[in-house]
């Protein structure tokens, strides 16, 4: 029996999205449970609620997998057998407050690795920042699955008036650099996300032609993909970087960060870009759109990529974890 537990979902989406591919392609052999969060904060009382709630709904002969952000609920999981699962160390690195910054280490970061059995890092840039703080032995590195759902479905690259899919509008998607680098290039910018007052007020005096979209279906976010020409991602931090591996899954070509873990998930595959330089976004938004062979090579060996992403072959090695401590 393995329990999964996750954070509040008002929080947000993407953990749960990935950890349903995951357990979807378990549960034909594996019992599992799943248990949400009922606070969505961070602060003490949050984790005195959140910890106690997950004391309550332990699994004491089985599995307990934390799928991340709530890695302070390992306190209510002593004894057990703990998974735990760590997207990326935002939650420290952007902390300057040093009280606050020593309470997300020992809360979020120290304790809980102490108290599991074994620590899962989506990616070798997560594994080896954590062992920046921590010398342990008890991380392994298993990548986010692409949801079956995303298929191969190519289409003629609309070279006059590209539609290009920009994912997110958090601090780190970079939206208002890539609002600038665009400026007199005929194009359609379709965002994903809900705008700030700055990012809209950027847009209206960019003059680029833009609709926006947020709180969507995943099947709403697949066709996105499918209706768009290129995909936008040239974040400034990423624990991941999914729309990378979507995008390629679709068969459109990305322009992404040369930043790591960015470089380790595309496999290459993709148009690079300094993300804090607004003429490296425009120039290579700019030979995405000019250059035929290149974008058909990027997009080709994209499908090549997507491969070591499969549910099938992460779930199996999540399983492989479990076993270890069984």
């Amino acid at each position: 029996m393995i329990t999964f537990f996750y954070r509040n979902p008002k929080v947000g989406f993407s953990i749960g999205k990935v950890f349903k591919t995951i357990t979807d392609e378990m549960r034909q052999n594996e019992k599992m449970h799943e248990v949400f969060m009922p606070s969505e904060g961070s602060m003490p009382w949050d984790l005195v609620k959140n910890s106690w709630f997950t004391f309550k709904h332990r699994n004491k002969a089985g599995i307990n997998h934390i799928t991340g952000h709530i890695h302070d609920v390992v306190l209510g999981l002593f004894g057990c057998k703990i998974v735990l699962t760590i997207h990326d160390l935002v939650f420290l690195d952007n902390v300057k407050n040093p009280i606050k910054r020593f309470y997300k280490w020992l809360f979020w970061l120290y304790l809980p690795i102490k108290l599991a059995n074994k620590v899962v890092c989506i990616s070798n840039q997560t594994k080896n920042n954590i062992l920046a703080h921590i010398k342990t032995d008890k991380l392994f590195v298993i990548e986010n699955p692409i949801d079956p759902m995303f298929k191969y479905l190519p289409k003629e690259f609309n070279k006059e008036k590209p539609v290009i899919l920009h994912i997110g509008t958090g601090w780190n998607k970079n939206l208002l650099r890539v609002v600038e680098a665009l400026i007199d290039i005929p194009c359609h910018l379709r965002i994903v996300g809900k705008l700030s007052v700055e990012q809209n007020f950027a847009l209206k005096k960019s003059g680029i032609e833009y609709s926006t979209i947020f709180n969507i279906s995943d099947l709403e976010i697949k066709e996105e993909y499918v209706n768009c020409d290129i995909v936008s991602f040239p974040s400034e931090y990423e624990g991941f970087g999914m729309p990378i591996i979507e995008g390629q899954k679709t068969g459109r070509v990305v322009v992404t960060s040369q930043i790591e873990p960015l470089i380790e998930v595309s496999g290459d595959a993709v148009e690079y870009v300094k993300p804090l330089d607004v003429n490296s976004i425009r120039e290579g938004f700019l030979s995405v759109i000019k250059n035929n062979d290149s974008r058909n090579s990027k997009i080709a060996l994209g499908q090549k990529n997507v491969e070591r992403y499969a549910v099938s072959k992460i779930a199996e090695e999540y399983k492989n974890v479990y076993k270890s401590i069984i």
